[in-house]
């Protein structure tokens, strides 16, 4: 399958390779639990998660930088006031790309080429990225747009963490820069650009060491084996109780104990 902004998306490709999005899906971050069940769904056309307000605020964003953000607008009027205003979201997003725009070192980073991708293999599948801005001989950037850039989370277990490692954006850099090797020949900075959706935006050009990329590949490795056994219906997915999927697929057979509920979260 060649892949094409068109139907880089889609089911189809989704099913033929692997993505950072689809293998979060199925072991998730220290954010949020995957969920096996709710992967296969989608996979098989069976389920779509909802569109938030969030995510759309970073695809408006993303779309700009991408130049199709009249193409974002026409396919997406929610976006917009019966009086066809932008939404205070919007709006906000707005304000976003003007703060980027005036500050010279993130626009560097932001010049590359644009939505570049690059297929390979790793540890037995196929693989797909979508670059947001690649800088060749220089850096690997992805945008990222989140409520504020200095939030501190906590995990059990682990205490606390920044919002890359929280969500995953450090198995994504592992997994682009490898791909990226692959094709190329050439192991790229990856850093993140980032901008809060605060009255006033915080950005930053964040950059994930080689030595940690490296962590979170052998740990994609490990995670692989029990993937390609559940695409392949070879082993029998779990469910994680507490997404979406999982709330509007129940179907309850028993009463729990009270204790129960702390344990499902």
């Amino acid at each position: 399958m060649i892949l094409t902004s068109e139907n880089y998306y889609s089911v189809e490709a989704n099913r033929e390779y692997l993505s950072v999005s689809q293998y979060k899906d199925f072991v998730g971050t220290l954010g949020k639990r995957g969920c096996e069940e709710c992967a296969l769904a989608k996979l098989e056309g069976k389920w779509e998660d909802e569109i938030t307000t969030a995510l759309l605020v970073g695809s408006y964003v993303d779309a700009h930088f991408e130049g199709t953000l009249d193409i974002f607008k026409g396919k997406h009027p929610e976006i917009f006031t019966q009086k066809g205003e932008l939404k205070a979201d919007y709006k906000r997003a707005n304000d976003i790309i003007s703060r980027i725009e005036r500050d010279e070192y993130f626009m560097k980073y932001m010049s590359g080429q644009k939505q570049v991708i690059m297929t390979g293999e790793l540890f037995g599948v196929k693989w797909k990225i979508k670059i947001d801005s690649l800088l060749p001989h220089m850096a690997i950037v992805d945008l990222k747009i989140m409520e504020d850039r200095n939030k501190e989370f906590r995990v059990k277990d682990y205490g606390y963490m920044d919002f890359t490692q929280f969500w995953g954006y450090d198995v994504q850099g592992a997994v682009y820069q490898e791909i990226y090797y692959q094709n190329t020949g050439e192991r790229l900075p990856f850093c993140i650009a980032a901008a809060s959706k605060e009255k006033y935006p915080n950005i930053e050009i964040i950059q994930i060491d080689n030595k940690h990329l490296k962590e979170k590949l052998y740990e994609v490795e490990a995670n692989i084996p029990r993937i390609i056994a559940l695409k392949n219906k070879e082993v029998e997915p779990t469910r994680c109780g507490v997404c979406d999927y999982c709330k509007h697929t129940k179907v309850l057979t028993r009463p729990i104990h009270y204790s129960e509920l702390i344990a499902e979260i």
